[in-house]
């Protein structure tokens, strides 16, 4: 099977003054997007460092190849190093990851649990 890359490029113009376009942007200005409704959580443990002995608690919200976005209840620094056990039946599955960004979660459920929500790269 091949695959032959799109290379046509198409000059369209986008009159930014248009009404409707400006009522679009207005209304979408305070959407917050979140992926998580496509993926069902899994329980993990997360411990800090290559080598922590002490995990804690967190949900694996999110993942893809080499990405990967926790909702936890405590904080995680950014560029912290992470190993994250997930339990799959009688195995464990370990990814080491590294945190590349973190924020509060959006969702009112997030705000009143105090969730906040880490994006890890995979290695």
């Amino acid at each position: 099977m091949t695959h032959k890359a799109h290379n046509k490029v198409s000059n369209v113009r986008v009159d930014w003054s248009d009404p409707e376009l400006s009522s679009l942007l207005l209304r979408s200005e305070t959407w917050k997007l979140d992926n998580r409704g496509g993926f069902s959580p899994q329980e993990v443990q997360v411990y800090f460092g290559w080598s922590g002995t002490i995990g804690r608690s967190a949900s694996l919200v999110w993942e893809r190849d080499k990405s990967v976005v926790l909702a936890t209840d405590f904080p995680i620094g950014q560029g912290e190093q992470v190993r994250v056990d997930k339990h799959l039946g009688d195995r464990i599955r370990t990814l080491w990851g590294t945190v590349v960004e973190g924020r509060e979660g959006a969702r009112e459920d997030d705000r009143k649990k105090g969730i906040r929500l880490y994006w890890l790269h995979i290695r």
